[in-house]
């Protein structure tokens, strides 16, 4: 008998539990916010850096390098994402630009 793979076990999970999670949800007794409400709230997540918003990618690092970024950044008390952007930057600045 062949054995099912770990992500064909998951997908069906996932089915079973899209079927629990399809009622109707009634948003109409929700009174519109007000513009002055709206103002005062605040944003949810993390705060920016800088004038831009980063944009989230994703890459394959050798696990040595992110071990010494993530043992640097410990050091140095900063994100490791936090360094490698400015290392990065670092490198575009002085030798690709």
């Amino acid at each position: 008998m062949r054995k099912r793979s770990v992500s064909s076990v998951r997908g069906a999970r996932v089915g079973v539990n899209a079927r629990h999670t399809t009622r109707k949800i009634d948003f109409s007794d929700i009174p519109d916010s007000s513009p002055n409400q709206l103002k005062a709230m605040r944003r949810v997540g993390r705060p920016l850096l800088g004038s831009e918003p980063r944009q989230l990618i994703a890459i394959r690092v050798d696990a040595r390098v992110l071990a010494q970024f993530r043992t640097e950044a410990r050091r140095r008390r900063v994100g490791y994402q936090t360094l490698i952007n400015e290392v990065l930057a670092r490198h575009v600045k002085k030798d690709v630009a």
